[in-house]
């Protein structure tokens, strides 16, 4: 067993242990919002936000953007669970905006293994094969942190499956003070109508 797997089955014998009545909080989120958010690991979007387990649904991917499916998890979140507020929050130093569609397909037509950034911008250190299935997919990557909030309140509130009455707010998150910096922009293009 890897000394990860054995840390997070520790971790979480600890707490389940002290479970309590968590086991008995509803399907619905209690504070009735979502959050899109990225997947970066020092996002912490339960501090970052005050919730507890219960509070809000926390949706994340690379970039925190507003992917087919991340919108697919927001209309669910509404639909059938009541949310009524959405929150779309970027970060600052993003590993997003580090590279573009053609970087991470040329990357991966080479190799599978995990690349590093040097002087020289990004490098492929492994052994064949990749793959050019890459080729296929949109990374949704950005170079400009604000517009790529605005971008992705306005997908949001252009869906024809998003009713104009759920506000979306537009942020993105410190990661060098924890704060939440607002776009107005974004928040006026998701204001509920």
């Amino acid at each position: 067993m890897s000394k990860v797997l054995d840390d997070v089955l520790s971790a979480n014998k600890a707490y389940s242990s002290d479970f309590g009545k968590k086991g008995e909080l509803p399907l619905p989120p209690g504070r009735q919002f979502a959050i899109l958010t990225c997947m970066d690991a020092r996002i912490d979007p339960a501090k970052m936000a005050g919730l507890s387990e219960g509070d809000a649904h926390v949706i994340r991917n690379a970039g925190g953007r507003a992917s087919d499916d991340a919108i697919r998890s927001l209309v669910i979140s509404y639909k059938l669970l009541g949310t009524k507020e959405w929150f779309v929050i970027h970060h600052s130093d993003c590993g997003m905006m580090l590279f573009d569609d053609d970087v991470m397909r040329n990357l991966l037509s080479k190799s599978l293994d995990t690349a590093s950034i040097g002087p020289k911008g990004w490098e492929d250190h492994g052994k064949g094969p990749g793959s050019q299935e890459a080729d296929y997919l949109n990374f949704l990557t950005f170079k400009n942190l604000e517009k790529s909030v605005l971008e992705d309140v306005e997908r949001i509130r252009r869906s024809p499956l998003v009713p104009a009455r759920i506000p979306i707010y537009g942020f993105y998150y410190d990661v060098k003070t924890g704060r939440l910096v607002e776009v107005p922009a974004a928040m006026k293009a998701g204001k509920k109508s």
